[in-house]
């Protein structure tokens, strides 16, 4: 049984007021908010169990040392690895994808060689990309949406030619719900040799995930969107790729020995987590993925498909609302605009004083925003302890939007 009450109750935010109405949180694609377990995680953590980690020969250094490692057991658990030493630490998901960017992808790729992404990536997902072709001639293709907004696996591997030496995807677009399947981009790539990274900073959150069925070499999730801390997160590295990797950061505890003349890499995952890590960042991502587990991802993905469902059909029935995004099996997430001059902002500011929080902007996907011809729009996004009720209070907002800008 999904007790949502139950659940709302083990969110403490969730019953505030906003501008003297119950707050309707509809912003989880940005972040969303933190169970009690989290918030009693990280309080636990620098209250009463805090040093640093690594190499202490005390208690609390053990202890610290023994919760944060742990993570790393249930970040693989989370994700369906089947070894933890392929889990590494990051601050989320931008810097998982940048860490692929400086330490696998910058050493080997050329001028002329080539990396392809999908225009519904979110800017993490393009900007280190960006990086290579300013300062390496690496050369960016992009594949388009379908008519559906759907990203066609069959296009993506089309793209593929002989310079082509990585495929970088989202899993599911963070503006328009769409769910990529990226188990057959990867096997596809796979046979041509191509590797794949996967930005799974949406689809772990709405979906179970499991990266060994996948086969993708890379796939990244943020801790903060994960009803964890901001500052927490991890990428799923197979170890072949580890092995190719150099690292990307120098410091404390990527190392084995350091001398004048010579320095000895520590072994993965820890070659690449350089420096003092979120201790408690990380020990609180661990809390919310337990949450989650014992949640059951599945009937979180069933909690949102109904919750998905009934805010269709209800947005749907605004004439004079433009919702983006046609695919069928998208998740929870409606981006939209409203006919006429409002812009997202007005949008957002209005159904802000009724209490609901959205998102308005380009939500770091300009090359989506310029293929739906938009500059901007609002986006709703549900969460797992969303409510119908909370898209009707959506609707009602909309509907004082549409009187006021009509």
């Amino acid at each position: 049984m999904y007790d949502i009450d139950k659940i709302r109750g083990d969110f403490p935010i969730l019953s505030r007021e906003v501008n003297g109405k119950p707050l309707v949180y509809l912003d989880n694609g940005a972040s969303a908010q933190k169970p009690q377990v989290v918030i009693d995680a990280v309080t636990r953590g620098y209250a009463e169990e805090y040093a640093n980690v690594h190499r202490g020969l005390h208690f609390l250094s053990n202890l610290a040392t023994e919760k944060y490692e742990a993570v790393r057991g249930i970040t693989a658990r989370f994700l369906g690895a089947k070894d933890e030493d392929e889990i590494v630490f990051t601050s989320g998901t931008t810097e998982g994808i940048n860490l692929v960017s400086y330490a696998w992808a910058a050493p080997r790729l050329e001028a002329g060689d080539e990396i392809i992404l999908s225009v519904a990536e979110h800017h993490a997902n393009i900007v280190p990309w960006h990086f290579l072709r300013e300062r390496q001639g690496v050369v960016l293709k992009w594949v388009d949406l379908t008519s559906e907004d759907e990203i066609d696996p069959q296009a993506v591997l089309d793209a593929i030619t002989p310079k082509t030496k990585l495929i970088a995807l989202t899993h599911m677009s963070n503006v328009l719900g769409t769910v990529v399947d990226v188990k057959s981009v990867v096997d596809g790539a796979r046979e041509k040799g191509v590797p794949v990274l996967v930005d799974g900073s949406q689809a772990s959150v709405h979906m179970p995930v499991n990266v060994d069925e996948i086969g993708a070499d890379f796939y990244a999730i943020t801790g903060h969107k994960l009803y964890g801390p901001s500052g927490s997160g991890a990428i799923h590295i197979k170890k072949s790729r580890m092995a190719e990797m150099r690292p990307f950061l120098g410091g404390g505890d990527m190392i084995r020995d350091v001398g004048r003349d010579v320095v000895t890499y520590n072994d993965p995952p820890m070659k690449f987590e350089a420096g003092t890590p979120g201790i408690v960042q990380q020990i609180g991502m661990g809390a919310a993925l337990e949450y989650m587990m014992g949640l059951g991802m599945e009937k979180v993905a069933a909690h949102e498909r109904r919750l998905r469902d009934y805010a269709r059909d209800r947005l749907n029935g605004l004439n004079w609302l433009n919702v983006q995004g046609k695919s069928s099996g998208k998740g929870a997430i409606f981006s939209f605009t409203l006919e006429g001059a409002a812009h997202a902002h007005d949008i957002s500011t209005v159904l802000d004083k009724k209490g609901v929080a959205v998102r308005a902007g380009h939500h770091c996907a300009q090359p989506l925003m310029d293929h739906l011809g938009v500059t901007a729009t609002c986006r709703a996004s549900f969460g797992l302890y969303n409510t119908e009720a909370e898209v009707d209070a959506l609707v009602d907002a909309l509907e004082l939007c549409h009187e006021l800008f009509a």
